[in-house]
């Protein structure tokens, strides 16, 4: 209740009360999908009609709500505010008008993203038992800069992430540790692995090497590591997926440094050799990241659960 004795939300300092609760509700479903089309979904909507009402909406506050992205909306700070006031008193309401079983069986999809490799071989196989439970996932492959940004602006609910990401705009948990291993199949690593042994990378000169990538970024990194040396020769190969270098690798093309969990299976049956054991390999630790606050979806809350569990064996 207001102090007036009224029972409908305060209006958001600065911005014009609102009488209409479908306009409302419908604010509350873009802001917890983060999409004009989730909403739609979730309601039942066409995505013009929600479009038509959230402008309604905008004219009636005299503020914007939503920041348009390529994919999705943003949520601005006015749009923060309203939620925050509106969000409980709609629900209650749902509740009480037992329509809050139909939200529960359309509740928003979960946006998930990070590097295509881990997504495929490790996240999305952990979450199959929620998907077919009912959870909906919306998976996004990408780099993680980019991918963050993203984040930030409201279009993923969660993130893998390849490095923990700077300041307080994102929380970020320890998710997993990949080991870098140096890899050939065995008609190279027959030729060659006795001369790294002895002569180090120099004995690699005359072998094509594939990579995900031009800068290198990954085999730059092994060779300072284990080899203390700044790798100088150009990929002869380049795919911008790591499960391509792998195919391409196994199959003779050269060798390659992938993470060990990506080629473990290529190891253990000998179709790829390690042509380097290191006492102490390259490491690069993974993150989970969202942010900050507690998820309007729960399920956000159920898959980062599923993953950081999931992970301890990985």
């Amino acid at each position: 209740m207001n102090a007036d004795g009224s029972g409908s939300p305060s209006p958001v300092s600065g911005v014009a009360a609102v009488s209409d609760l479908n306009l409302l509700r419908t604010f509350l479903a873009v802001y917890r999908s983060g999409s004009f089309t989730a909403a739609a979904g979730l309601l039942g909507l066409s995505q013009p009609t929600v479009t038509a009402q959230i402008r309604s909406l905008e004219r009636q506050t005299g503020r914007e709500l939503f920041a348009r992205l390529p994919r999705g909306v943003a949520a601005t700070p006015v749009a923060h505010d309203l939620a925050a006031r509106v969000a409980t008193p709609l629900d209650a309401l749902a509740a009480a008008t037992g329509q809050d079983e139909s939200r529960d069986e359309r509740r928003a999809p979960v946006h998930l993203a990070g590097p295509a490799e881990l997504l495929c071989t490790r996240v999305l196989p952990a979450l199959a038992p929620a998907a077919a439970e009912g959870v909906r996932l919306r998976v996004t492959p990408g780099l993680t800069e980019a991918l963050l940004e993203e984040l930030r602006a409201g279009r993923h609910d969660l993130v893998v992430a390849t490095f923990r990401p700077r300041g307080r705009t994102l929380l970020s948990v320890p998710l997993m540790d990949e080991e870098f291993v140096l890899v050939a199949a065995p008609v190279w690593a027959d030729r060659v692995r006795e001369r790294v042994v002895r002569e180090g990378p120099a004995a690699l000169h005359a072998v094509p090497l594939v990579s995900y990538a031009e800068d290198l970024p990954i085999a730059r990194r092994y060779w300072r590591h284990v080899f203390g040396t700044r790798l100088s020769c150009p990929a002869a190969v380049t795919v911008p997926d790591l499960r391509g270098v792998l195919a391409a690798v196994t199959a003779g093309a050269g060798f390659a440094v992938l993470p060990r969990y990506l080629c473990e299976a290529e190891l253990g049956t000998g179709a790829l050799v390690a042509l380097c054991e290191p006492e102490d390999p390259p490491i690069n630790t993974g993150y989970l990241v969202q942010r900050p606050g507690r998820p309007d979806n729960p399920d956000v809350t159920r898959v980062r659960d599923l993953l950081t569990d999931a992970a301890r064996s990985w």
